[in-house]
């Protein structure tokens, strides 16, 4: 099969011919139909996930068709529309065991720690336990936007922040993921205030339910024109890029008793950010992080996609070839372009 991989970390990626998988006893291979360009996969070029292992072919955000499933596999067959979490449990840990695939102790991450689906074919572990089912009114690029972007995102505002109508939410950065929370929680009622640098991103974030939108570079202090904006502070604030510059913020413009969820990774040197603490012992603030979605979540998203609720295919913003998808990882620190990059032509 067609794949791109790279051989060290930081080093160009290449075009490459690589053996076709074979599927797990527990697992299947999915045909590539379509595979979006995340900021997760350029961190993991640069060498910032140890569970890499070289050489690696990228991609986690993926739908597609199933090819071959293993002998244990009682759920799907070949010929099944399916997507799959980027973060998969492994089924039998306390935490699986619980519903919390998202944080499962023995993790499968497509792309991560295994090989992903930047190729015509990927393996997926544990299908029972992570496959979800694609509606077929679902088309397939859109179905990868959902990828680790519109669905962290999801559970990011839903469940870890418990977004309720009325509400103000902060979004800090309108690439993917803040985008997506942006619309999610519009679309639970929320009034939405969108931080970014770029005005593109803050038009596209208006278009998509933003009530407000802050421009970091032409306000002489984002969190006093937030708290300004929502009236004393933002009830729920999320971190959609993950800086130490926006997470400091994304917790001092929330209100008393106010919720933060950091959803944008912080790797490498900026791991350990500073943190308001005296902020948040005296307004007992409420820290989350958001990693993934679990698969049986999946449905209470799609009947919202379904009612029309939830538009995720207007975060697409450029569909590609798998040769183009180089550029677009290596590329991915510049921050250019908004919405979702999608390889659909492999």
């Amino acid at each position: 099969m067609r794949a791109v991989i790279y051989d060290a970390f930081s080093a160009p990626p290449r075009l490459a011919e690589v053996p076709d998988p074979v599927p797990e006893p527990h697992g299947v291979v999915v045909r590539v139909m379509a595979t979006g360009v995340c900021r997760s996969d350029w961190h993991g070029w640069k060498g910032h996930d140890p569970d890499i292992r070289l050489p690696h072919v990228p991609g986690h955000e993926l739908a597609g068709v199933i090819e071959a499933t293993g002998r244990e596999v009682r759920r799907w067959k070949a010929g099944d529309r399916v997507t799959v979490p980027f973060v998969c449990g492994c089924g039998e840990c306390p935490e699986c065991r619980t519903g919390n695939h998202q944080v499962c102790e023995a993790q499968f991450q497509p792309g991560f720690t295994h090989w992903g689906s930047f190729a015509e074919y990927v393996s997926i572990h544990r299908a029972d336990v992570n496959l979800v089912r694609l509606p077929d009114s679902l088309d397939f690029a859109t179905a990868a936007s959902l990828g680790c972007r519109f669905v962290t995102s999801f559970r990011a505002v839903v469940d870890q922040a418990r977004t309720t109508a009325g509400e103000w939410v902060a979004v800090h950065g309108c690439g993917g993921v803040g985008l997506s929370a942006v619309q999610i929680a519009s679309a639970l009622g929320a009034s939405v205030v969108a931080v970014d640098i770029s005005e593109e991103k803050l038009r596209l974030a208006r278009d998509l339910g933003a009530v407000a939108t802050v421009n970091a570079t032409a306000v002489p202090s984002v969190v006093e024109r937030v708290r300004e904006l929502t009236g004393g502070g933002a009830h729920v604030s999320i971190d959609a890029l993950g800086h130490p510059a926006t997470c400091f913020d994304s917790i001092s413009n929330l209100r008393r008793r106010g919720r933060h969820v950091q959803v944008g990774l912080m790797l490498a040197e900026q791991a350990r950010p500073a943190i308001p603490m005296d902020r948040v012992i005296a307004y007992e603030l409420e820290l989350r992080g958001s990693h993934g979605m679990q698969a049986h979540r999946y449905d209470a998203m799609l009947a919202m996609i379904a009612s029309g609720k939830l538009a995720p295919g207007k975060l697409v913003g450029r569909t590609i070839g798998l040769e183009e998808s180089i550029e677009a990882l290596t590329t991915m620190d510049r921050f250019e372009g908004s919405g979702v990059t999608v390889v659909t032509r492999f």
